[in-house]
């Protein structure tokens, strides 16, 4: 969501990820219009839109070739359009290259009002497996980036990361961590003045189901907590019509990847 909140980018993709691009919602009048198709994607695998701060950078992940038009690459790195006003036109899609992007999967960047970056790197971790990473920008260039401490990664999988604004505290997504409720859940740790992180917390029932939940954002206006889950509430019944089949399997908690949405007010200390 975009930082003045009239604009929504998200990724739509088929249930097996063969195809992914990124839509575009844009609010005129109060009103919600139709999704468009984002004017840089289409082609190639693009997921996890991220917008800075200013609203006038978006980052996103991709697996498009690092120059021209030609086959996807075998990797995801992080990408970047850039625009010169708030309605202006989005550029040519730009590689961040070194020493963000390297020959395995860069994902889901999320951008601090400080430029710094954090995002998911594949098979980072102590035991092959992805962290959340972190680089500074120190003016010009960014840094080299470094795993954020144990109390954020573990030997398991920790993905997804949303920061703060301000950096005071970051939401992920971890799998099959020992304190999980099922599949993956959603976990937030703080920083202190000193710059250390507290150990991350499990969210609990109120955000967490038994089944995947994955991909935070934040509107930091609102104090409202977006995120993605593939819960479902399908049960078995007897059906005497198909009609009757067809509203439960399409209903909205069925096991596909929906948005959902939750108040954090109550949620952040």
């Amino acid at each position: 969501m975009s930082p003045d909140g009239s604009e929504v980018y998200f990724t739509l993709q088929s249930p097996y990820e063969e195809v992914s691009v990124i839509a575009v919602l844009r609010k005129k009048g109060g009103k919600w219009k139709k999704a468009k198709l984002a004017p840089f994607s289409g082609k190639y695998k693009d997921i996890e839109a991220s917008f800075a701060p200013d609203g006038l950078t978006l980052y996103f992940a991709s697996n498009r070739p690092l120059q021209g038009e030609g086959d996807a690459k075998k990797d995801m790195d992080i990408w970047y359009v850039k625009r010169r006003t708030l309605k202006g036109e989005w550029s040519k899609p730009i590689n961040m290259g070194a020493p963000i992007n390297t020959t395995g999967d860069e994902f889901y960047p999320s951008i601090a009002t400080n430029k710094n970056l954090y995002f998911t790197k594949e098979k980072s971790g102590p035991k092959g497996k992805p962290d959340i990473m972190f680089s500074g920008w120190n003016g010009s260039t960014y840094t080299t980036p470094v795993p954020l401490p144990d109390a954020i990664n573990t030997d398991s999988d920790e993905y997804n990361a949303f920061i703060a604004p301000d950096e005071s505290f970051v939401i992920f997504g971890g799998y099959r961590r020992k304190d999980g409720l099922g599949s993956g859940d959603l976990y937030i740790s703080y920083r202190d003045a000193d710059g250390n992180w507290s150990k991350a917390k499990n969210m609990g029932k109120g955000v967490n189901s038994r089944y995947m939940d994955f991909c935070p954002f934040v509107d930091w206006k609102t104090k409202t907590l977006y995120f993605t889950s593939r819960r479902s509430s399908v049960t078995r019944k007897n059906f005497t019509t198909l009609g009757d089949f067809d509203s439960e399997i399409f209903k909205y908690e069925n096991g596909l990847s929906r948005i959902y949405k939750i108040s954090l007010t109550n949620i952040l200390k």
